[in-house]
């Protein structure tokens, strides 16, 4: 047979989960220029939020004034809620090992504010400047995206221990097709 090998023919039965794909990845180091981005990226994201939190601790906004008219939720409440939300990503993204949960929960917070630019009488140029905010939900969305792709593995990983926590056994193969 001359010493070559054929390799086995893939079926989806032998194919790894994505979750198993993950956990072997996840204690790999990222290339450089991947780790160097995420951590960007990462400073974008505390650096916008921490910015913009001075306006939501010194008292009312033309924002969450509109948003409370038309939700019926209280200003305070809400703009606080949105503060310590956005605190809380923000410390997230800067730790190491916290940093992909970070950008995920960004994410979250993110798409909220960008759904209540797009669907509520806030609108994208509140402030008729542009919509220099909604600009900068979008592109803060978006560096919390870069951070997830980067760093989807770990996330991967993550989602496999809590499953397995929970009771879920992840067999390595992909479903039956």
């Amino acid at each position: 047979s001359g010493g070559t090998r054929r390799p086995r023919p893939m079926t989806p039965a032998s194919l790894p989960s994505p979750l198993a794909a993950a956990s072997a990845t996840a204690g790999k180091p990222l290339p450089r220029i991947l780790g160097l981005l995420a951590w960007g990226a990462a400073l974008w994201i505390a650096y916008e939020f921490l910015w913009y939190l001075q306006y939501k601790l010194a008292g009312p906004t033309l924002i969450f004034e509109v948003l409370s008219t038309w939700s019926g939720v209280p200003e305070k409440p809400f703009r606080l809620f949105v503060a310590a939300m956005e605190i809380s990503a923000a410390i997230l993204v800067l730790i190491p090992r916290t940093q992909a949960f970070g950008a995920l929960f960004a994410m979250g917070v993110m798409t909220g504010a960008i759904g209540f630019h797009l669907f509520t009488p806030l609108g994208v140029d509140p402030y008729e400047d542009g919509g220099q905010l909604f600009k900068e939900a979008c592109f803060t969305w978006l560096m919390a995206a870069v951070i997830v792709a980067i760093r989807r593995a770990e996330l991967l990983a993550l989602a496999r221990r809590l499953l397995g926590r929970l009771g879920w056994r992840d067999t390595g193969a992909a479903p039956a097709a």
